[in-house]
């Protein structure tokens, strides 16, 4: 899954595609590179981040969206929790939905996926991004995310959407410690278990920075193969990432040598 940040204020690339032909150029870059999904955002979810209204959010993504549907060379996802946005980029193309709130936000997205058919990820989230790294505690972060995340398959499905468009993300980076973080890599497999694609979003995250003392997100590049190389060996199967080119190289390498 390539990330395409129509942002001014992503942590790694805010505003570096901002301008809809520089994101949509992206988009194909990374698309010829091997992603699968290309999933465009308009909101930064980044630690304080402030938010984007509706109207803001389509603005930045909607030409983006349908110049990369129509291309038809990789499915492509909208990163929103807003029912208008994902409407109006569900209309323009998009078959996936990846809300970071897991239908929390705003509940009647659960519907729109269900009606139209579509994939979708539900992420765990301590709190929203301008909150969400104030002292998170957890008494066992993996129980803990586990137990939300189960709450919230019970409400999609229970809301129509089919189980087979389920994917989940127990939201690396998302309202968690270092400590917190390497666990949730560690026990990936975990869940695994519950019998859905698990999707790993670790890339270029500022807990990389801390462990390997590169400031600048572009150079977590390296710590980002190993978290997803190990994530792969314990059953992820959706890699969330910035640097497409490179996580296929890896993963097709670990792909030959591990058993799956």
């Amino acid at each position: 899954m390539g990330i395409v940040n129509v942002t001014p204020d992503s942590f790694s690339d805010g505003g570096a595609f901002l301008d809809e032909r520089d994101a949509i150029a992206h988009g194909r870059r990374l698309a010829a590179e091997g992603a699968a999904i290309l999933d465009v955002g308009g909101e930064s979810t980044r630690p304080g981040a402030a938010a984007v209204d509706a109207g803001e959010e389509l603005r930045r993504v909607g030409p983006v969206v349908a110049a990369l549907a129509a291309d038809g060379v990789a499915r492509v996802s909208i990163d929103t929790s807003k029912v208008d946005v994902a409407q109006s980029a569900l209309d323009a193309g998009a078959v996936y939905v990846n809300d970071v709130t897991a239908f929390r936000a705003e509940p009647e997205l659960a519907g729109l996926v269900a009606d139209r058919g579509v994939d979708c990820c539900l992420m765990h989230m301590l709190g929203d991004p301008r909150t969400m790294q104030r002292d998170p505690r957890y008494d066992d972060v993996v129980d803990d995310i586990l137990a939300f995340l189960e709450e919230r398959i019970t409400f999609a499905v229970g809301e129509g959407v089919a189980e087979h468009r389920i994917q989940i993300d127990p939201g690396i980076g998302f309202g968690k410690t270092i400590e917190h973080n390497l666990e949730l890599v560690r026990r990936i497999d975990a869940f695994c278990t519950l019998g859905f694609p698990v999707v790993v979003g670790t890339s270029r995250k500022s807990f990389l920075g801390r462990l390997t003392g590169r400031d600048e997100p572009a150079r977590r590049v390296a710590a980002t193969l190993a978290t997803n190389v190990l994530a792969y060996e314990r059953g992820a199967s959706v890699f969330r990432v910035h640097d497409v080119a490179e996580h296929v190289d890896a993963l097709t390498v670990a792909a030959a040598t591990l058993p799956r």
